[in-house]
């Protein structure tokens, strides 16, 4: 008997691993697969510009990195004391307009030799809900808590969204055209913009997508079915019965694992968290023989896995 929808997912034509180096762009579950690549301590990125939910926006800064553009202060203002741009999250504002316009330019740098670099990408969608500043007319990243009347609000049909996606893979490929792609739309609802409102964004995005994954390295991963259909209950959210939790990340990680990644790289991330939670293991006895032979068998596997792979770094837990 079964009690569970399950997704099919199909295997990815290029697998990764830790030999491979990883982008991740896009919303905030990006962010959330993002973590977990860190954990595993595979040799990943995630979001030089912040969290960025929208297509658009996406393809911003993508093209900005692809032409190797020079932010100035004109791509920055200041709001509230604080300087910022509408083509980054708030991680990267500023005190001063000097050091707000070096976030964009390094964070550019980044983005651009992450671009190149990077053996997969994955794109995560978050919204088909755009907010267009109206003096700067420019389709915005963040409103950055700016008074609502300075914006227009649009809903991205899955024409433009393809369009927009379409130019971003051109522009990827003309930098890293080996790259794998993979896009997602993340199963976290925008609830500020209405449940039906949510549903209708997420679909022209799926469509959109769906337009343009058509071969070989371009991929679709289902993690907003996963959440929908193999997860619909709501003990798999967070408390605000909006975010996944923990548990539900866990389990979208590991279908994304066993799909996209080696085998062999499947079992050196179990080896990589017994070592991640023997530094984060709080002793009753620091100084006690016992433990003083866990650290040394614990450093033992540090050092073979360093061995192995020279970029891994391992530090003790807070």
């Amino acid at each position: 008997m079964k009690l569970q929808t399950e997704i099919p997912i199909k295997q990815a034509a290029k697998l990764f691993g830790y030999e491979n180096k990883l982008l991740l762009l896009g919303s905030c579950f990006a962010e959330n697969i993002g973590k977990k690549l860190d954990y595993f301590k595979f040799q990943s990125v995630t979001n030089p510009f912040g969290i960025i939910f929208n297509p658009i926006a996406l393809e911003t800064v993508i093209n900005a990195a692809v032409v190797n553009k020079t932010f100035t202060e004109v791509d920055v203002f200041e709001h509230n004391g604080i300087w910022k741009s509408f083509a980054a999250h708030s991680d990267l504002n500023a005190s001063s307009r000097l050091e707000a316009v070096i976030h964009l330019q390094e964070a550019q740098q980044v983005l651009r030799e992450q671009l190149t670099e990077a053996s997969h990408i994955v794109i995560t969608l978050g919204t088909s809900w755009v907010y267009k500043h109206i003096a700067r007319q420019q389709v915005v990243a963040n409103c950055h808590k700016v008074p609502q009347k300075e914006f227009t609000k649009e809903l991205l049909d899955s024409q433009k969204i393809s369009e927009s996606l379409s130019r971003i893979l051109k522009d990827v490929q003309q930098l890293n055209p080996s790259a794998s792609i993979t896009f997602t739309v993340s199963p976290i609802r925008h609830s500020k913009d209405g449940f039906v409102e949510n549903t209708l964004s997420k679909s022209h995005l799926i469509a959109a997508v769906h337009h343009v994954v058509d071969n070989e390295n371009v991929h679709y991963f289902p993690a907003y079915e996963i959440m929908m259909d193999e997860l619909r209950d709501y003990r798999f959210y967070n408390a605000d019965m909006i975010h996944p939790s923990p548990v539900a990340i866990d389990y979208i990680w590991e279908k994304f694992m066993e799909n996209y990644a080696f085998a062999k790289a499947q079992q050196t991330a179990k080896e990589v968290a017994v070592i991640q939670q023997g530094l984060a293991h709080k002793p009753f006895q620091p100084e006690s023989q016992a433990h003083q032979k866990f650290l040394a068998k614990l450093y033992a596997k540090i050092e073979s896995m360093q061995k192995m792979y020279p970029f891994m770094e391992f530090l003790p837990h807070a």
